[in-house]
């Protein structure tokens, strides 16, 4: 199994728990900012973690859970119970030196995404409002963006985070581009990782990451619940015909801006499609 590509460990309680330590991989030997985790709760279990110094985005992938976090009860929050009604999701952060309890009252699927911290920011909900299911690209490279905590919201101190539905048959994250050197405004240094949905039994789908050199060109087929690492280099991926991708994206890296460099190879594609 390729390095970049990460199965979940089981399919209840913790199955994913991905830190700079086990990212660190000869393919991504200097990954040091992107933390993901996943849980998958039945109604009642519990998931609670402190922060330490890392910032979080608690993300309700599917379900409901009572959240409490940084000395507040939240409330319940969710409502969407299959991640494909592509519903804006409810969504919580939490700065660095807090503590999290999600308790599930519905069958839960909760995401959480972590990068380093400042304690710049204070606990706050991000979504289900303010966030509106948007078109990104044309023909077969459209897909539908929910952006939960990108570049233009001031709500965090390294994490960009965002959700995308790819249609069956379509292309995403495509032209393919690079955001792996520190050099802004030109380009930034991100790391970033998938977390991949299929919306039917035995789909797949499919993501190269790979940069133009040739040093790192490792193509996966992703399935349901699968992380795909990206350390640097371009990153597109496709869903089949008959298969609807969704993935969420978490970037982080030494500043909280997302600038990229398209593949000189299908550069064409985006000045066509400006």
């Amino acid at each position: 199994m390729p390095d970049l590509l990460v199965k979940p460990t089981g399919s209840a309680g913790k199955v994913h728990d991905i830190t700079p330590e086990s990212a660190t991989t000869p393919l991504s030997p200097d990954w040091g900012y992107v933390g993901f985790g996943l849980f998958r709760l039945a109604p009642g279990e519990v998931a609670a973690e402190a922060t330490g110094d890392r910032e979080v985005i608690l993300v309700l992938i599917e379900g409901k859970a009572e959240i409490t976090a940084a000395g507040q009860d939240w409330g319940e929050m969710g409502d969407r119970m299959d991640v494909f009604e592509k519903t804006p999701p409810h969504c919580l952060y939490v700065p660095n030196g807090q503590e999290w309890t999600a308790t599930a009252t519905t069958a839960c699927t909760l995401a959480v995404c972590s990068a380093p911290g400042r304690s710049g920011h204070g606990a706050r909900r991000l979504g289900p409002e303010g966030i509106t299911l948007t078109a990104r690209g044309k023909g077969t490279n459209t897909r539908y963006i929910n952006n939960i905590a990108m570049e233009d919201a001031d709500v965090a101190d390294s994490l960009l985070v965002t959700e995308v539905f790819t249609p069956n048959g379509n292309w995403s994250s495509y032209p393919s581009h690079r955001h792996d050197e520190d050099d802004f405004p030109r380009i930034t240094y991100l790391e970033e990782t998938y977390y991949h949905r299929l919306d039917r039994p035995g789909a797949w789908g499919v993501q190269r990451v790979y940069t133009e050199d040739g040093s790192l060109d490792e193509c996966m087929a992703v399935q349901n619940g699968d992380v795909v690492l990206v350390p640097r280099g371009h990153h597109p991926c496709a869903a089949p015909y008959g298969f609807e991708m969704y993935y969420l994206n978490v970037m982080a890296g030494p500043r909280r801006n997302w600038r990229f460099i398209p593949d000189p190879a299908s550069a064409w594609i985006m000045e066509r499609d400006a």
